[in-house]
């Protein structure tokens, strides 16, 4: 399997991917009223991020999406840039394809195009579920926050940061 960038033309799929993923692989960490409020703003592709240049997405071979994930200059709630600091994105896998590096690859691929753009450290605000997985790719924890969906809904999460 390979990661490839994002188009436009995957807003769909990854959207499916989004919601399969969030839905079940949150389950456990989070309780069931706060993903009813919360899935509805995190399972929608977003297109400035499938254009970007810097996501990507991974197919089965029967040709889905069964991955997805990036990075931006810019954070994602208040889109400020910090000199050589990058924000992962969106990181999901399929439920039917956890815990086979498909993650990492994806990890991988972003590592290596931050470095090349001068990044050297990156950030992600994870869900509590993905927490070890940021951990295992070398991101530390700094803090738990909550962090803001709208205007009422606001999702427990983990600040994690590592040097690329």
């Amino acid at each position: 399997m390979h990661a490839r960038l994002a188009a436009l033309s995957d807003e769909t799929a990854v959207s499916a991917l989004l919601r399969a993923a969030y839905t079940d692989l949150m389950a456990k960490d989070y309780d069931p009223e706060v993903l009813a409020a919360a899935l509805p703003r995190m399972v929608r592709a977003n297109p400035s991020l499938l254009a970007s240049g810097t996501f990507y997405v991974v197919e089965s071979p029967a040709s889905s999406v069964i991955a997805c994930g990036g990075w931006t200059h810019a954070a994602p709630a208040t889109a400020t840039q910090t000199a050589n600091l990058a924000h992962l994105r969106h990181f999901a896998t399929h439920p039917s394809f956890t815990r086979q590096g498909i993650g990492r690859l994806i990890y991988h691929r972003c590592l290596q195009a931050a470095k090349s753009s001068g990044i050297t450290r990156f950030q992600a605000y994870s869900s509590l579920n993905a927490v070890s997985f940021y951990a295992g790719v070398g991101l530390a924890f700094i803090r738990t926050f909550d962090l803001p969906l709208g205007d009422s809904v606001k999702l427990p999460a983990a600040l994690m940061e590592g040097e690329v």
